[in-house]
């Protein structure tokens, strides 16, 4: 950081720099230079004159920069004079290359410029062959050109070549240098912008710089050749552009941009150390209608500014996506920028000039917090020394009037508006009188300037400082520079008002000397971030900003410019990297190392845009991924191949049934990357810390509990929200099954059949207490493989099966070899509290062993054995345990393994929750003093059966339905608020030759479903005769449905339709379920597979609907669908 330099240009073309240690801005030694553009790398900076040609500055080093000449003197023998160099017509010249293809005579070396010169002669390198001793001249041999040359003289050594070496070393170090233009080749048209960069893009010591240029056509040139040894460069070369180029912008490493007349973008793509100057073009558009005007280009980051001076930062910029995806206002208002060292931005202030630095840039806020004027002085003693070498200025200064750099302390006279750069040179007019007596400063006078002598009309906005320089050598030549025309009323006396005054270069005047308009800078070589504490980069408290720089907060409140502001709202981006593993889904199938990237916007109003980007390398092409956030629609952990893995969801991937599957090794790790993308997404989405009542509940088959926050149109008739487009976040804890109602009363079962109640956000509003109480919470789960046998004569039941037989130790299914050595619990978070055992409690029952017999695999297996069966098979089973925190509370004593909530509309209130639930012996229970503001209730009350029941359901109207484990359904009569537990039981017949295993009640509808996995809708259903009168077939390839509060149908599909490899377990939801259609019309597939549970019985928000006009008197509704569509 000490050696690093900034370098700025002011208005007047003098070129100054900074660095860190000194502290003080320092003058270029040449006066005379004058230059309008600078750019700027680590070990040099180049520049643009007024003369519109390129120079360069080199830092000095202690180790000189020598670059080193060869060639080669080759001979041949003849049997008369020996080794001569009188040659064949075929060999190679005398003087030569290594190679001997090309001719390099002493006395065609030159130097490339006058910024060399030569050490010493040329002289012979004996050391080319390893030689010690300087017996041989430095000669090599060999039988023939060309051929291997070796150090010993031989008997067939017909030719023979020696290296002769010159060294030529820069002198120009720390001092303004113009670069040569190209020896045989017609100069390149004059340049109006340049950039540097490139040189990060190798890992080799030998770092290559290459500098980018703007002719005043339009064209793209590019220096190459530039290295340490050769800071000039080789030659200019044309780089195609497909429209005409404004000004262009090179990172250190491989990204490149360039502005357009017309104020849109070009992106260079194909960048790399291997092609460094690119392949082809792709049009960015700009920012804003207004075009953009400049582009400043970092490692990984692009700003810009527009035509009205706005500032912009792109987003998603990396050499995988050199285009980027978007741009975001960034507040300030700027006439350029620069992006430094380490992606540091500085700038020049569009009202002000002055120099700003962008505070708080970090790797990870890449955009920073603030602007922060530069507080550098000048260096009085280095403009002393160009005072002395420069001579006496003895023009006149004229009086600072409206629109001088200089500034004005007239207090009547409006703040001056500091001069833009119209033009290619800068000072123009000198002073005429430039005999004038010297007279005192302190007795001068203000006269007026006679009309005659007035500027005219077009230049009388603005005054110019003319001084004249003079020397022995004669007046020397200034360039011209037009100053933009003061925009705004000015009075005639402040045009007409001139006053003269001596101008010596003298301690005097260096004291009055203030910080010049600054016109250009250039970080490149300034090698600061945020850590470094410089002195003359400090945040102070006192005082505002430019006011380009602070939002116009004195702006009159009016429409136009709340409109004008609105645009600039501060923003910022923040980006969080990491290494992870993500899957690829096409060929080969395996993981691959990515580099993520989630990009944060914040500032952007309630609803942020963030994106996550997974950079990779395939075939040695640098490509990406990436999600919007705002699109992300599930994060889903999973533990796949040993790896904490969560799959991420998208419409799209969840349409192609093929998430984004990303892992890390460490749990650690995987918990950080969750919780950051979870919180990302909820913000994307403006969710709250809190989840409404109505939200949605599902769980995954790992246990995972997901909610879903439903928007009107969920629901809605004609344009509903497809299930795909469902954003679903993650609750802490791990349950079986949760239900809901709209009252914010939430229940679950864990694995081990414990009630759990939700605790966070639960409450209402005035209730007390409404934060999230997190609690220990745990669940214990069965791990289950099965051991399979197959019978033969000899030997009985045996586990030597036949080839194409399933494993002997698998998973249900029979595909996956499971033993128990191998079999470890569903992720590391799970701990094993049990051994090994048999299970008898498998459906269809067991022998006394545990055994299930079947005639072959696969097949209907049975608990006793017949002659027609062949194989068996029994299931172990072992206990594992998990222990998190989750805003859950325990409900003991009884363990459960079904519940129901009455679902309800959202405006209905009830003193009392009415919640049915059945217990593992198949109990039926009623859950008393159930309320908002007391979740859990208070005690349970048994209902009376006669046998065990496997699923219970509560509807509008206290519809009480249930199915016993044998398949029969029964309704619970008389159930009231009055009468929570009710009277008797109803029989209902079931679907004919059907097993019904679970039933849900809504408003007006009832569905079950069946052992085959076929979903039932009963008809008939009145409010004088709830029970209903028939089944009838909905669909197939169904696992659980849920009908919510307004008879809406979701369902748990077991597969997809074409997906056949996907796991079971989808969510879908019914479409066109209306009043006079309660049966729907089709399936509308959404997220899926793995998903076990689906409670949509809180959502009670319907879709806004336009009310028909009524041409009949208006009169009162006594009731709508009887008691029942209350609640």
């Amino acid at each position: 950081m000490p050696g690093s330099l900034l370098w700025a240009v002011d208005v007047y073309g003098r070129v100054f720099s900074v660095s860190a240690a000194r502290g003080r801005w320092k003058r270029a030694a040449d006066v005379l230079l004058e230059l309008k553009r600078v750019t700027g790398s680590p070990q040099c900076c180049w520049g643009i004159g007024c003369d519109h040609q390129v120079y360069l500055n080199v830092d000095p080093s202690d180790v000189p920069i020598r670059h080193q000449e060869e060639t080669y003197e080759n001979q041949r023998w003849n049997p008369v004079d020996g080794y001569t160099d009188t040659l064949l017509p075929t060999d190679r010249w005398q003087w030569t290359d290594e190679f001997g293809l090309n001719p390099q005579p002493l006395h065609s070396f030159v130097l490339p410029s006058v910024n060399w010169e030569w050490e010493g002669d040329w002289y012979v390198d004996d050391e080319s062959c390893g030689r010690e001793t300087t017996e041989t001249g430095g000669w090599e041999y060999a039988v023939d050109f060309p051929a291997t040359f070796t150090k010993e003289k031989k008997w067939n050594s017909c030719v023979r070549r020696r290296r002769w070496l010159r060294y030529r070393r820069y002198k120009a170090l720390g001092s303004w240098a113009k670069v040569p233009v190209d020896r045989g080749r017609p100069p390149p048209e004059p340049f109006i912008d340049i950039s540097c960069g490139g040189w990060g893009m190798s890992d080799s010591p030998e770092k290559h710089i290459y500098l980018w240029a703007v002719s005043q056509q339009g064209k793209v040139w590019v220096r190459a050749g530039i290295r340490h040894q050769n800071p000039e460069g080789t030659r200019w070369e044309p780089v195609q552009v497909p429209r005409e180029v404004a000004q262009v912008g090179a990172g250190p490493k491989d990204l490149l941009w360039a502005v357009l007349w017309d104020g849109q973008l070009l992106v260079r793509t194909g960048i790399s150390k291997d092609c460094p100057i690119g392949s082809s073009w792709e049009l960015v558009p700009s920012p804003n209608q207004k075009g953009a005007v400049y582009v400043a280009v970092g490692i990984s980051v692009v700003w810009a500014v527009t035509k009205d001076n706005k500032v912009w930062f792109r987003r998603g910029v990396n050499s995988h996506n050199p285009t980027g995806l978007g741009w975001i206002s960034i507040g300030g208002e700027m006439l350029m920028l620069s992006v430094g060292l380490n992606d540091q931005v500085w700038g020049i202030g569009s009202d002000d000039r002055t120099m700003y630095f962008r505070h708080g840039v970090t790797a990870k806020e890449v955009t920073g917090r603030s602007w922060v004027p530069v507080s550098a002085q000048l260096d009085e003693s280095g403009l002393r020394n160009h005072s002395s070498a420069a001579g006496v200025f003895s023009g006149e200064l004229t009086a600072p009037s409206q629109g001088s750099v200089l500034g004005c302390d007239d207090a009547d006279i409006p703040e001056p508006h500091v001069p833009k750069i119209t033009s290619d040179s800068f000072i123009s007019a000198l002073m005429s009188d430039r005999s004038a007596p010297i007279k005192d400063s302190s007795s001068a006078v203000h006269p007026t300037v006679p009309e005659g002598d007035q500027v005219s009309s077009q230049e009388s906005d603005s005054s110019i400082w003319t001084p004249t320089l003079q020397s022995d050598s004669g007046d020397t030549p200034w360039s011209n520079v037009d100053l933009e025309e003061l925009k705004g009323f000015v009075p005639s006396t402040a045009r007409s008002s001139m006053a003269t005054y001596p101008f010596e270069l003298e301690q005097n005047m260096v004291e009055l000397e203030e910080m010049p308009p600054w016109a250009w800078v250039t970080g490149g070589g300034c090698d600061i971030d945020s850590s470094s504490h410089v002195s003359w980069l400090h945040i102070s408290d006192t005082g505002p900003l430019s006011p380009s720089i602070t939002p116009a907060l004195s702006a009159a409140n009016t429409e136009r410019n709340q409109q004008e502001r609105e645009p600039s709202i501060e923003k910022s981006v923040c980006v969080t990297r990491g290494c992870m593993c993500w899957w690829r889904d096409w060929p080969p199938h395996q993981w691959e190392d990515v580099c993520v990237t989630l990009e944060q916007v914040s500032g952007a109003g309630p609803l942020r845009d963030d994106i996550l980007y997974l950079y990779y390398t395939h075939s040695h092409e640098k490509k990406y991924v990436h999600a919007m956030i705002k699109e992300v629609t599930a994060l889903v952990p999973v533990f796949r191949d040993a790896l904490y893995t969560m799959a991420v969801y998208t419409p799209e991937r969840t349409r192609q049934r093929h998430p984004i599957l990303l892992s890390t090794h460490s749990h650690q790790d995987f918990n950080a990357w969750l919780s950051l993308l979870n919180e990302s997404c909820c913000e994307s989405r403006g969710l709250g810390d809190h989840l409404s009542k109505q939200a949605l509940w599902a769980v995954t088959s790992n246990g995972d509990i997901m909610v879903h926050e439903p928007s009107p149109s969920l629901e809605a008739p004609a344009h509903y929200l497809p299930s795909d487009h469902m954003f679903w976040h993650q609750v802490p804890g791990h349950l079986l099954c949760v239900e809901s109602n709209s009252l914010g009363v939430v229940w679950g079962i864990g694995h081990d059949h414990t009630a759990w109640v939700y605790t966070g956000g639960c409450r209402g509003d005035s209730a007390q207490g409404n934060e999230n109480v997190n609690q220990a919470i745990g669940d214990i789960r069965n791990v289950c493989i099965y051991e399979n046998q197959r019978w033969n004569p000899m030997t009985g039941y045996t586990d030597k099966g036949l080839p194409t037989d399933r494993y002997m130790w698998s998973d249900s299914s029979g595909l996956k070899e499971c033993t128990k050595e191998s079999t470890n619990p569903p992720s590391p978070q799970w701990t094993w509290v049990s051994d090994w055992a048999i299970d008898y409690s498998v459906p269809g029952g067991t022998d006394k062993e545990g055994w299930q017999y079947a005639a072959d695999f696969p097949g209907t297996f049975h608990g006793y054995k017949t002659i027609k069966d062949f194989v068996r098979r029994r299931r172990w089973a072992r206990k594992c345990k998990i222990t998190l925190t989750g805003p859950w509370q325990k409900v003991p004593p009884i363990p459960l393994s079904d519940i129901t909530i009455l679902p309800c509309l959202a405006q209905c209130s009830l003193e009392q929750v009415p919640l049915w639930a059945i217990s593992v012996k198949g109990d039926v229970l009623c859950r008393l003093g159930v309320t908002t503001d007391n979740p859990a209730g208070n005690s349970w009350l048994h209902v009376g059966t006669d046998q065990p029941f496997k699923s219970i359901c509560i509807g509008g109207g206290h519809q009480v339905w249930a199915i016993t484990r044998d398949g029969a359904v029964f309704y619970r009569g008389s159930v009231s608020a009055h009468n929570p537990a009710g009277e008797c039981w109803y029989h209902i017949p079931s679907p004919l030759r059907q097993t019904l295993k679970q039933v849900s009640v809504g408003r007006t509808s009832v569905y079950a479903v069946d052992e085959n996995s076929n979903l039932w809708y009963r008809q008939g259903l009145t409010p004088s005769y709830p029970q209903g009168s028939a089944w009838e077939l909905i669909s197939s390839n169904v696992c659980k449905v849920s009908v919510g509060p307004l008879d809406q149908v979701w369902i748990i599909a077991d597969k997809v339709p074409g997906y056949p490899s996907e796991s079971s377990g989808t969510v879908c939801h019914r479409l066109g379920v209306k009043p006079m259609q309660p049966k729907g019309l089709s399936w509308d597939f959404g997220i899926g597979g793995g998903w076990e549970h689906l409670s949509v019985r809180g959502n009670s928000m319907e879709a806004q609907r336009v009310a028909p006009r009524n041409l009949l008197p208006n009169r009162t509704q006594s009731q709508v669908n009887g008691n029942a569509a209350g609640c």
